[in-house]
């Protein structure tokens, strides 16, 4: 039956096809308003297609998007590439303390200004005796000057992001060193107790600024808890060197003013540092995650400007628990540098040249932790070392307060001060974690200036309440900043962003 049928249907071939028209491609073809608005310029080179597969020239324009795929082959390899994206070598999203090669100079830059933060923040503590004789001033009125670098924190946190965007990384880090500098030079001069004011206010306004940008580029890198507890441990060094030289100079007959003599020449070193190391910063990351997120928004029509970024960035939850956590943190951190000196003098019947130099094994605990304790909680984890590390810091603050001798409160303070030093890199590597990308600056530039807010309230308070109980109140005000602390941290979200 099939054969009947077949039979009644005469196949005939055409005749061949002799010089065929030329196929329109569509790089010939005159291009879309679509494609002219939104798709890159691209003239690829013509390269060979070798029966056994493309050359390297090809497999890399085909990767990267330059050329469209016209074999089977190049549409496999092709398989996971969307039309116009843009795919960064892996190995170029994370960079490491060598690679680019500045990355060296650029940490210790980061360092320098660490240090130099560590001494702005450390020299009160050790100078608040003699700036209360100095002025005829009490606790209430010097703790002003704790209020005024929190006020500097705050304002820096609307407008670092927008400087960044406009000035560059290189330029905005020499605009904070010049902040810092201006007060470094008008507290030189011995100036009315108001004009300290205002310069500590340029102290926290020039800190917050570098301290954000400095922790986003520490916290991108490669083993980034280890790098930022070396940054955050040359915080500590400034820490221990500056309460020695100022009770050394202070001690000896000289006005409490000429310490920041010292600081000057700290901030003009940083000042030319961070210039140098940072020029060209843009240039060196053209693959980073930020660029291709906003290059895609781009594409989809989106806009971001700075105010929507800093308001999207403070909606996070991440955002307002780290705010929280660094409140809580550096408000007993700052309040037991500024004022475990004034308890040994009332409580401990400490002289001012023996335990002025208390401070500086407060600051030396923290900077051993920094540099030494957070590579060896790398195995414990972030998490577990930032609960662990609070709950014996609630400890050692007890027995700093109930322990009636000189000489123990004195290893205690050290000892509190080695076990805070690991927190701060250990929650700020989190916290970067959680964060996109794109806001990562405005989050953890706000996180800082509520940190610095926490660094005024926290002394602030306690000088208030000072007045009025005495300096004791700073161990149970301490402690309920510690539990604050961990409560923040339980807070966090649970999923974590997964590492760059």
């Amino acid at each position: 039956m099939a054969q009947q049928l077949g039979a009644l249907i005469e196949v005939k071939s055409d005749k061949p096809i002799q010089n065929p028209p030329i196929a329109l491609t569509k790089r010939d073809a005159t291009p879309s308003q679509f494609e002219l608005e939104f798709i890159p310029n691209r003239n690829p080179p013509s390269i060979p297609h070798t029966p056994y597969g493309p050359p390297p020239e090809r497999e890399n324009a085909l990767l990267s998007g330059q050329i469209s795929p016209t074999t089977p082959n190049d549409l496999e390899r092709n398989r996971d590439s969307p039309p116009n994206s843009i795919q960064p070598d892996a190995a170029s999203l994370v960079q490491t303390w060598r690679t680019p090669s500045v990355n060296k100079w650029r940490i210790l830059a980061c360092c320098l200004e660490y240090m130099g933060n560590g001494m702005n923040d450390s020299a009160p503590g050790a100078l608040i005796p003699y700036l209360e004789k100095f002025y005829s001033i009490g606790y209430a009125i010097v703790s002003l000057v704790f209020v005024a670098n929190a006020v500097g924190f705050i304002a820096a946190a609307f407008f670092t992001n927008t400087t960044l965007l406009r000035l560059g990384r290189s330029k905005t880090l020499m605009l904070s060193e010049i902040f810092l500098l201006t007060g470094c030079v008008a507290l030189a001069c011995s100036p009315p107790f108001p004009v300290v004011v205002i310069a500590f206010f340029l102290f926290g306004y020039g800190m917050a600024t570098n301290l954000a940008l400095n922790n986003v580029f520490c916290a991108n890198l490669a083993d980034s808890s280890v790098i930022l507890g070396l940054a955050h441990g040359s915080y500590g060094v400034g820490g221990i060197v500056a309460p020695i030289i100022a009770t050394t100079m202070v001690s000896n007959g000289m006005v409490w003013s000429r310490f920041y003599i010292i600081t000057i020449a700290v901030r003009v070193i940083a000042l030319i540092a961070t210039g140098l190391a940072f020029r060209g910063y843009e240039a060196d990351s053209p693959s980073q995650p930020q660029a291709a997120l906003q290059t895609m928004a781009s594409q989809q029509g989106g806009t971001t400007t700075p105010k929507s970024t800093i308001l999207e960035a403070i909606k996070q939850r991440t955002t307002i628990m780290g705010a929280l956590f660094l409140f809580a943190y550096q408000g007993a951190e700052v309040a037991i540098s500024g004022w475990v000196i004034s308890f040994l003098l009332d409580y401990r019947d400490g002289t001012p040249s023996s335990v002025g130099y208390v401070t500086a094994g407060f600051w030396g605990g923290i900077t051993v932790g920094r540099f030494f304790v957070t590579p060896l909680l790398k195995r414990l984890g972030e998490s577990k070392s930032v609960y662990l590390l609070g709950i014996l810091s609630i400890v050692f603050q007890v027995l700093t307060w109930q322990i009636p001798s000189l000489i123990s409160s004195a290893v205690s303070v050290s000892i509190l001060g080695v076990l805070l030093g690991p927190i701060y890199p250990c929650a700020t590597t989190i916290f970067a974690r959680m964060l996109d990308h794109r806001l990562q600056t405005a989050a953890l530039g706000f996180i800082s200036s509520a940190g610095s807010s926490g660094g005024a309230i926290g002394p602030f308070l306690i000088g208030g309440l000072a007045g009025w109980k005495g300096v004791w109140v700073m161990h149970p005000v301490c402690i309920g900043l510690f539990g604050l602390m961990l409560g923040s941290f339980y807070g966090l979200p649970r999923t974590r962003k997964r590492t760059e």
